[in-house]
């Protein structure tokens, strides 16, 4: 640890000795290993090594980035004096500075994001291996896009000239595997996978294989429905994408710019009573988790929605200063760029009904296991995208659909929406299933 913070201090030592009135800089490492298995046969290894790092200058309101990947003296020597000539030719930005000292994290939490096990390739196959076995047992699969498993190591390092120097490591692990059901043109594909902190707390192979399995067979022979207007019911596989388009609406970023359509909802109710959105980058082991924002700023738990009624935005140093707000510790950022307001561990908090219980009242509806394109207008909040399924009938999951397109409009799906009680922590997002009471499905 002690090296990179010499070294990023060392560099912010010399950009304001040239100069410039503030400066950060981050140090990012990381080792990534991968493996892909299919029909039986090793594919490929792969295993890469890296670091990146960024240094930002402040002239005034003026302020430059610039990074390097090679760490020799010859290319970081100059690094200082080329980012403060930059900081002297860049426009003026009212809103731009580093965090002040009052707000940057004053003990850095340990969340237990770094698993000491660094699994072996072997042990990688394996997990592949079994997985793809276990599909390839199931009556009916007949061929395989193959399995893979990966783990990952990371540090991330920051230090500012306002007196924050910290740095945190983590790791992941996870594995997949995509199968194939039928044969000719009646073929359907589906997949599962599972991603965790730690390599121990990953699920079953066996079981994984036989989930993406059973889900290509479930999606053999779909049919076609015709246009209406019926409940809509999102698998937690792709609910997690609803709260996903609520980030993106309540950034700061774009609440400044005036280009969301939550811009003037602070406050308001946006979901139903009893609804709670939660962001907390603190979760142990969380797969989005970190001490700190990428500003340094300490961050916490949050409530962006409690009780159906908008709470918070999502902000970092400038978008708070274009609001007039304070920074709530949600700023991300890489290593060539300004930082930006994004989430953490996100997620719906669940309601008290079971999903066969949130569907038996159904008597036509749509039960949505994917999503394709990327049919959302932030500004207008107007919801239209690719989908299939399964079609619900009489409360009962019927038979599989697919070629349709679900359409509406966020604010009323927000208002109208309902959760099960199935939440389980499987992505940065998650969310449980949920039921939006009415959307156009566009069908034959």
């Amino acid at each position: 640890m002690s090296e990179p913070l010499n070294r990023l201090s060392d560099l912010i030592t010399a950009a304001k000795r040239l100069g410039a009135d503030a400066a950060d800089a981050i140090f990012v490492q990381g080792v990534s290993v991968g493996v892909s298995w299919r029909m039986g046969q090793l594919e490929d290894v792969e295993r890469s090594e890296g670091h990146d790092l960024g240094l930002r200058v402040f002239i005034g309101k003026r302020q430059a980035s610039v990074s390097a990947t090679d760490l020799s003296d010859r290319t970081l020597g100059p690094l200082p004096e080329r980012a403060v000539a930059m900081a002297r030719l860049a426009p003026e930005d009212p809103y731009c500075g580093l965090a002040p000292a009052a707000l940057l994290a004053r003990t850095v939490p340990d969340l237990d994001l770094a698993d000491p096990y660094e699994p072996s390739t072997e042990a990688l196959i394996a997990l592949s291996r079994t997985a793809e076995e276990a599909a390839l047992g199931v009556a009916g699969i007949t061929n395989s896009e193959g399995a893979g498993a990966s783990w990952g190591s990371s540090r991330v390092t920051l230090v500012t000239s306002e007196g924050f120097a910290q740095s945190y490591a983590s790791t992941s692990s996870s594995f997949s595997c995509s199968v194939l059901a039928g044969s000719g043109t009646s073929m359907e594909r589906d997949y599962d996978f599972d991603s965790a902190r730690f390599f121990a707390d990953l699920g079953s192979p066996q079981k994984v294989g036989i989930s993406a399995a059973e889900r290509a067979l479930k999606r053999l022979n779909p049919r076609k429905v015709a246009t209406q207007s019926v409940p809509v019911v999102f698998d937690p596989r792709v609910s997690m994408s609803l709260v996903g388009h609520l980030a993106g609406a309540i950034n700061g970023a774009a609440i400044a710019r005036g280009t969301s359509f939550l811009k003037d909802k602070m406050g308001q109710q946006i979901f139903a009573r009893g609804i709670t959105v939660i962001d907390d980058p603190h979760r142990r082991r969380g797969l989005r988790s970190r001490p700190f924002d990428g500003e340094g700023v300490g961050n916490d738990r949050l409530a962006l929605i409690a009780d159906g009624v908008l709470q918070t935005w999502l902000l970092d140093m400038a978008s708070a200063k274009q609001l007039s707000l304070a920074s709530n510790g949600r700023a991300a950022r890489g290593t060539s760029g300004p930082p930006s307001p994004s989430t953490t561990n996100l997620w719906m908090e669940p309601g008290p009904v079971t999903p066969r219980e949130l569907i038996r009242d159904i008597g036509a509806g749509f039960y949505v296991t994917e999503l394709i394109g990327m049919g959302v207008n932030g500004v207008t909040g107007d919801y239209s995208r690719g989908a299939a399924g399964f079609w619900i009938e009489n409360g009962e999951i019927a038979y599989p659909v697919s070629e349709v397109t679900i359409a509406g409009n966020l604010k009323n799906m927000f208002l109208n929406l309902t959760p099960a009680s199935d939440l389980a922590f499987k992505y940065g997002t998650n969310a449980p299933t949920l039921r939006i009471e009415r959307m156009t499905i566009a069908g034959s």
